[in-house]
C-alpha cells in the first residue's frame, strides 16, 4: 500500500515551526491548521505557496479563531505577524548571525566546546527544549572562536524532540540555557555534556566571559576534569562561592 503525501514538504514545515515561534501564543499546530484553510488542504503545501501568504491572511485567520472581527486585538502584535510572513517567505536571513570561524583539533589547547540555546541573534537566550539555534563556540582561557550554529527546528518533527538536541550538541561539554526542565536535563547530563542555567541570559560575549574567568580562576571540579586535571588537584583552586546554582 502507497503511503499517503504529506501535508506540508518538510522545507516548508521547518519555515512554518519558525514563523510559528515569532507569534506570542501561536503553536505549529495551529499556523498548520491557518495555512491549510487559506492554501487548501487537498494539496501538499511546499515554500512557494508559503510566498503567496500576507499578513492579512494571518490576521484576519486569527482574528476569526479568536471572534475579533477587525483583528486588531488577538495579542499577537503586527509587528510579529510580519516577521512571520517574511519567514514563510524565506527572507527572514536579515538576522543578524555571526560568521563561523575556522576551528580544526589541537588550534586551541586546553579548550572546551559550549552551547548557547538562542532564539535570536548572538545571545543566549533560549529554553533548552525550544531554542531555535545553539551557537557552539570553542572556548580557552585566552580565545573564544565560534565553531556553528545549528538550527534546532528539525527537532520538532524528531520523535524524541530532547533527544534530538542532545544529539546535535553532542559533542560539546557544556551548554548553557535560560531553562531546563528536569527530564531534559537529565538526557543532557546522560549525553555526557554539562548543562548551566543563566535565567537573565545574556550577550554571548558577556556568557562566555564569564566561563573564561571561571576556567583560569577557579574551575569546578566537573570543568577541571573536563580540561585534564589530575583528579587530586581538582579542588587545590576551586573556590565554591564563585561558582553560580
Amino acid at each position: 500500500m502507497q503511503e499517503s503525501e504529506p501535508p506540508i514538504t518538510r522545507d516548508a514545515a521547518l519555515r512554518v515551526a519558525l514563523a510559528a515561534r515569532a507569534m506570542p501564543g501561536i503553536s505549529l499546530p495551529q499556523l498548520i491548521d491557518v495555512l491549510q484553510n487559506r492554501l487548501g488542504s487537498d494539496r501538499q503545501i511546499d515554500v512557494d505557496d508559503l510566498r503567496t501568504v500576507t499578513v492579512t491572511d494571518l490576521k484576519t485567520a486569527f482574528a476569526s479563531a479568536d471572534g475579533e472581527e477587525d483583528g486588531e486585538d488577538i495579542g499577537i502584535g503586527l509587528e510579529a505577524m510580519k516577521l512571520a510572513v517574511r519567514i514563510l517567505w524565506g527572507d527572514s536571513d536579515g538576522e543578524m548571525l555571526p560568521p563561523v570561524q575556522d576551528y580544526a583539533d589541537g588550534d586551541m589547547p586546553a579548550s572546551v566546546r559550549v552551547a548557547l540555546a538562542s532564539d535570536s541573534g548572538e545571545a543566549l537566550n533560549g529554553h533548552f527544549g525550544s531554542c531555535i539555534r545553539y551557537l557552539v563556540y570553542q572556548v580557552s582561557a585566552t580565545e573564544v572562536r565560534l565553531v556553528g550554529v545549528r538550527d534546532a527546528l528539525e527537532a520538532d518533527f524528531a520523535e524524541d524532540k530532547n533527544g534530538y538536541r542532545v544529539q546535535l550538541i553532542s559533542d560539546c561539554h557544556v551548554v548553557y540555557v535560560v531553562s531546563v526542565g528536569g527530564p531534559a536535563a537529565a538526557k543532557v547530563i546522560k549525553g555526557g555534556i554539562y548543562p548551566i542555567k543563566r535565567i537573565q541570559g545574556g550577550a554571548a560575549a558577556e556568557v562566555l566571559a564569564e566561563f573564561q574567568h571561571m576556567m583560569s580562576n577557579s574551575p569546578p571540579p566537573w570543568l577541571a576534569k573536563i580540561l585534564g586535571v589530575a583528579a587530586g588537584q581538582r579542588l587545590k583552586n576551586y573556590n565554591a562561592e564563585m561558582v553560580d546554582d
